[in-house]
């Protein structure tokens, strides 16, 4: 038998994977957000509840949340360019689903199957850019990711009120099926290949973590229409923390685990992960809430909603870039710290002044000023967490991340949902204004708690220190971390 050709090592196309990541990023983000400014119309065209759309929104973190992990794990173990394109073939697939659905119960279901799309496209778009450039300049193409991750979360309200009025609702999935088909080819031909060190599946952590998860989630989901003290919440919430606890020891006594349960003890990385919680049950909490506000209490149509709501996060394309360059020199914690302080004040000046028929000037001020500090987090919590661990552990730390960002975002909307709930929600706009005063308050204080923290996080001695050595422990990289086709058909 003729023996192999010895592989070409190919270095990566860097302009193609910042493009082709970024882009399925923005399609898996934007429909988390979509919705927002479509939920009136899917109450009414639907006859949902509040329970309803509460699910329309967590059915996608949900599905997200429970195999994120096992997404990262598959691209580490089968090649993250080729899981990425069947991520991104899943998500389109089950758009097609919910642009099809004739009722909430069909929606639901193809929020699940957009979900586990996405647990696969977003970690593995953050580990195939991490891969792509060297930890010097990582921080500026991890900041123009998080500003195409940020814009996705500005327009998916503009997206969803603009097709909502102008069109139907079904057409803020379909959208989704034209961008998915060109990103698919072009994903598979232009990114270069890249696998982790996991050699096998973790099929045991996987239904451990998905258990664990699924009762965390179920039961804050279930807080708006059972309530905090019900057996329905607590059942489920009790459950999934024991397979927390039963997860971390097995994961801990595996010798190749799904997590390694020791990146827990670096500073740098538990900080990151937990900030990027309390980031996300702010952020989805409020955006569950705000465009409600903007319709229903003060009388907007869903495209006007989704313009007055541009400020809050538009700010991302612009300042995540900046932010992301700029944490090279002088670190994450102060972005994070500053950001989230920035954050948690514009929705503290918000609930203050909500006021049925309140002008939008100091409302829009108060938006671009949380917009602005959310945009100095994006970028930087992703790369304090990339840059807390050693290469060959970068897939599983984005996974872990990513599924702490899903599992804050669904934190968020139950808590959320469940003080709105309190009042008289939909009885008048009076009502609404009422409750959302009130509920608003949640990821003002959850952004304070995020920022409290990040200032316990690493500074950039302490960073550059934490890589010189790993540099040190390192001389060689791993054989198997970036291949062309012709070492995978060799293999």
């Amino acid at each position: 038998m003729k023996p192999a050709a010895p592989a070409v090592q190919a270095g990566p196309h860097k302009g193609w994977t910042i493009a082709l990541a970024s882009l399925g990023l923005f399609m898996a983000a934007l429909d988390g957000l979509v919705v927002t400014t479509s939920l009136p119309a899917l109450r009414l065209s639907l006859n949902a509840s509040l329970a309803d759309l509460e699910w329309i929104v967590n059915a996608f973190t949900l599905a997200l949340a429970c195999l994120i992990l096992f997404g990262a794990s598959l691209g580490d173990r089968f090649g993250r360019r080729r899981m990425y394109a069947v991520g991104l073939a899943i998500f389109t697939a089950f758009s097609a689903l919910a642009a099809l659905s004739p009722n909430v119960g069909v929606l639901i279901v193809a929020r699940v199957g957009q979900g586990i799309g996405a647990a696969m496209v977003m970690p593995l778009s953050l580990t195939l850019i991490s891969d792509a450039f060297p930890a010097e300049k990582r921080g500026a193409a991890i900041g123009l990711w998080g500003g195409v991750g940020g814009a996705a979360v500005a327009f998916g309200p503009v997206i969803g009120g603009a097709v909502v009025q102008g069109l139907t609702w079904e057409w803020i999935f379909w959208l989704n099926v034209p961008v998915g088909l060109v990103l698919i080819p072009l994903s598979l031909r232009k990114l270069t290949e890249s696998y982790g060190p996991a050699k096998h599946l973790d099929v045991g952590g996987l239904i451990l973590s998905v258990l664990a998860l699924f009762g965390l989630t179920w039961g804050l989901v279930k807080v708006s229409d059972s309530g905090w003290g019900s057996a329905a919440v607590i059942v489920p919430l009790v459950l999934g923390a024991v397979f927390v606890v039963v997860f971390v020891i097995y994961e801990a006594r595996r010798k190749i685990p799904m997590v390694k349960v020791s990146l827990f003890r670096g500073r740098g990385f538990t900080t990151g992960v937990l900030v990027n919680f309390f980031m996300f049950a702010a952020l989805f909490g409020a955006e569950f809430l705000m465009a409600q506000f903007l319709i229903t209490g003060l009388g907007n149509s869903p495209l006007q909603a989704g313009l007055k709501l541009l400020p809050w996060m538009a700010t991302a394309m612009f300042v995540a870039p900046i932010a992301g360059a700029m944490s090279e020199k002088f670190g994450n914690r102060p972005f994070m710290a500053v950001g989230l302080l920035l954050s948690s004040g514009g929705m503290f000046w918000i609930a203050a002044i909500a006021a049925p028929g309140m002008g939008y000037l100091v409302m829009g001020i108060a938006l671009l000023l949380s917009g602005v500090g959310i945009s100095l987090v994006f970028p930087t919590v992703a790369n304090a967490v990339v840059s807390s661990v050693a290469p060959q552990d970068i897939g599983v730390a984005s996974g872990t991340s990513t599924m702490m960002q899903q599992v804050g975002g669904a934190f968020g909307v139950a808590l959320i949902a469940s003080v709105f709930a309190a009042g008289n929600e939909y009885s008048s706009p009076q009502a609404f204004v009422d409750s959302f005063s009130t509920a608003i308050l949640v990821p003002a204080i959850l952004s304070a708690l995020g920022a409290a923290v990040a200032l316990a996080s690493p500074g950039i001695a302490a960073i550059r220190a934490a890589a010189a050595r790993r540099a040190a422990s390192m001389p060689a990289p791993p054989a198997s971390v970036i291949g062309t086709a012709e070492e995978e058909q060799a293999a």
